[in-house]
């Protein structure tokens, strides 16, 4: 018999104490301290032990949970908003696997949280794995049988009451369950063995779990508004034959190694799932289906699996039990559409992390929080009309791995359309790779409705994008303080993303304050179009640092480039007709050769406040039958073929410790 903290008034609670066993591994102590009202006196903060007759738990207490508490079938135990319930595994006679709370056939559980006043369920250490979660054992039908022993604890379930009713719970927010009895057999953060269509369950968070979030055996129980958040198993698993229903599943996975979003085994209850959400910065697999198991899930949307269906079973071709979208799955596809979820909804749960996925069109306008992290692993469009705004601090990651085509994954603010980035020095906006390789994914891209020499309505070399048009004060919003990294995917040898791409942008967008780093293509290109930028940092773009073609015209002030990497192209790349674009302080720095400024065709532009060090060809002329160099001018002068443009650096690069 375990010691007990003694408690107050214990003489006058004695009938209240009786010897029970909850498995056969554990003998435990019966507790129903209760007062005239059913209220627990605030003296008896330690949980475990039998229910056998109606509790109720005080809101105003922080209650320990040392061992299995157990609700007895007639008991009902009442948790009211607010109560806050931690796991203790750090005695010396407690572990993970005999600490948590279950309710047994014929018993109740009434959890009234509130999305103000959620209850909280949690161990001391935070740590995964430390507890056993809750599990509810009913009634219900399980194509395992009745009377049938679980795998945890020794508790038995199932029957023939489909409309079994094991209580109600409501906003709860359960953390840090899983704890491992041996490979085969774990808890879980909410286990339902047989559990009921008459039992509530709304509102809940599973967060941190070192195996699967909410499990269910068999049974007919419905879930309404779910968020699993890093559970190291699945998310959402059943067996058994379970066919109950999901409405608005929210399930985000940010660390490595986890198995799925949904796993489905056994029998096929065909389960009804609406509005399911499942969003990955680490790849991985979405949806598993074992053995005949099965569901019809609607408004499916998956964002950055490697792999969106898998079924094990490889002699299984007959797939029409499971549906998904309205149609019979297909493991080729992503189900990459828009969040059918919207993760807000979740905002009352305080321990979330702040991970979003960015909509694939923007319609309208569209503020980002800059308390969430975002991952975007398709195109995301602003349409004409729309306008994006990302708030300082504001990080956003493009999630790609070999398994998935770098070059659909970008932001692209169409002709009509708007963005505002609005960094600050302190707080500048990130974009990059989860993977931090360059070429990763396609960056930003930008068009607008300003002339180029391409002409109107011309089609990009990506994402058949449509630019150009005749208003040269066209304005695509504004960018400040923006770090863009990793970007330059490659469609084919002739056509790549860029860092930034800017595709007949006009004179009235605002750029400045902007760092391109690792890039597999070039840092920023011009493709005609009137924009200017100021204060621009390149490092280490693979192909030129800075672009343009087609009759740019604008302005860019304040430029270093570095070059620390073998075999890039150019610290400037001119190509086509000569829109005279004016270059103020340019400063390039190369520690490994290669070639400064390359003019191709008739291109040209009026440079001053050139600086150029390390390089070994200094102005590169591609056609050898161009002798007018008129249209190339350095500090007011022709260009010299023969000078080496070396003096002290114009940029100062200290300007630009904000990038790091």
């Amino acid at each position: 018999m375990k010691n007990l903290k003694k408690i107050t008034l214990l003489s006058a609670i004695a009938l209240g104490m009786l010897a029970s066993s909850c498995s056969s591994d554990n003998s435990i102590e019966v507790i129903n301290p209760t007062d005239d009202s059913g209220q627990v006196p605030s003296e008896d903060l330690e949980l475990n032990g039998s229910v056998e007759e109606d509790r109720t738990l005080d809101p105003s207490e922080t209650y320990s949970l040392t061992g299995i508490l157990t609700v007895e079938a007639g008991a009902t135990l009442t948790i009211p908003a607010g109560t806050e319930i931690i796991a203790d595994t750090d005695t010396d006679e407690s572990s993970a696997t005999n600490v948590y709370i279950v309710v047994q056939r014929g018993g109740q559980i009434d959890i009234q949280g509130t999305s103000s006043a959620p209850v909280i369920m949690r161990s001391a250490s935070g740590e995964a794995g430390t507890w056993g979660g809750l599990i509810i054992a009913g009634n219900a039908p399980s194509t395992a049988g009745s009377n049938i022993t679980a795998e945890v604890g020794g508790i038995v379930y199932g029957g023939t009451d489909a409309n079994d009713d094991s209580g109600s719970i409501n906003y709860l927010v359960l953390s840090d369950a899983g704890a491992s009895i041996n490979p085969d057999s774990q808890f879980n953060g909410l286990s339902l063995y047989g559990v009921g269509s008459e039992t509530s369950i709304q509102n809940v968070a599973l967060v941190n779990g070192a195996d699967d979030g909410v499990e269910f055996f068999g049974g007919t129980v419905s879930v309404t508004n779910l968020y699993l958040e890093n559970n190291e198993d699945d998310a959402v698993d059943w067996t058994e034959g379970w066919s109950g229903s999901l409405d608005n599943v929210y399930v985000l996975h940010t660390i490595e190694n986890f198995s799925t979003a949904i796993e489905a085994d056994k029998d096929n209850g065909n389960p009804m799932i609406t509005n399911f959400t499942a969003v990955s910065t680490t790849g991985g697999t979405a949806l598993q289906f074992k053995s005949v198991s099965g569901a019809t899930i609607t408004g499916l949307s998956l964002s950055g699996y490697n792999t969106s269906v898998d079924i094990t079973d490889d002699s299984r071709t007959d797939l029409s039990d499971i549906i998904l979208n309205g149609a019979t799955a297909d493991p080729a596809m992503n189900y990459s559409g828009d969040p059918t979820v919207n993760v807000s909804m979740f905002d009352w749960i305080s321990n979330r992390e702040q991970v979003s996925v960015l909509p694939t069109t923007v319609g309208g306008n569209l503020t980002l929080d800059a308390n969430n992290q975002y991952v975007i692993s398709g195109t995301v469009s602003v349409e004409d009309g729309g306008k994006l705004t990302i708030p300082a601090g504001t990080q956003i990651t493009a999630r790609s791995d070999s398994e998935t085509n770098a070059t659909s994954i970008y932001i692209v603010v169409q002709r009509g359309g708007m963005i505002d980035i609005q960094g600050t020095e302190s707080n500048p906006v990130v974009m990059s790779s989860n993977s931090g390789e360059a070429g990763s994914w396609g960056g930003l891209v930008i068009a607008g409705n300003a002339s180029t020499d391409a002409g109107t309505n011309v089609t990009a070399e990506v994402g058949g994008i449509l630019y150009g048009g005749t208003a040269d004060d066209d304005n695509s919003g504004s960018i400040s303080y923006l770090i863009l990294k990793d970007a330059g995917a490659s469609i084919n040898p002739d056509s790549q993303y860029n860092g930034l791409s800017l595709y007949a942008v006009g004179s009235g967008t605002t750029i400045e304050n902007i760092a391109i780093l690792n890039g597999k293509d070039d840092g920023v290109e011009f493709f005609g179009g009137t924009v200017s930028a100021s204060n621009i940092y390149l490092e280490n773009n693979q192909d030129d640092a800075v672009d343009w073609t087609e009759g740019w015209n604008g302005t860019i002030e304040n430029t270093y480039v570095s070059h620390t990497i073998e075999n890039f192209s150019t610290a400037i790349e001119a190509d086509k007709l000569n829109g005279m674009p004016k270059i103020i302080n340019f400063t390039a720095v190369s520690t490994t050769g290669g070639t400064a400024l390359q003019f191709k065709a008739q291109s040209g532009a009026e440079i001053t406040g050139l600086s150029l060090s390390g390089y070994e060809t200094i102005i590169d002329i591609t056609d050898e039958n161009r002798t007018d160099l008129t249209g190339i001018t350095v500090d007011g002068n022709i260009v010299d073929l023969n000078a080496v443009y070396n003096a002290d650096t114009t940029v100062d690069v200290a300007m630009f410790n904000w990038v790091n």
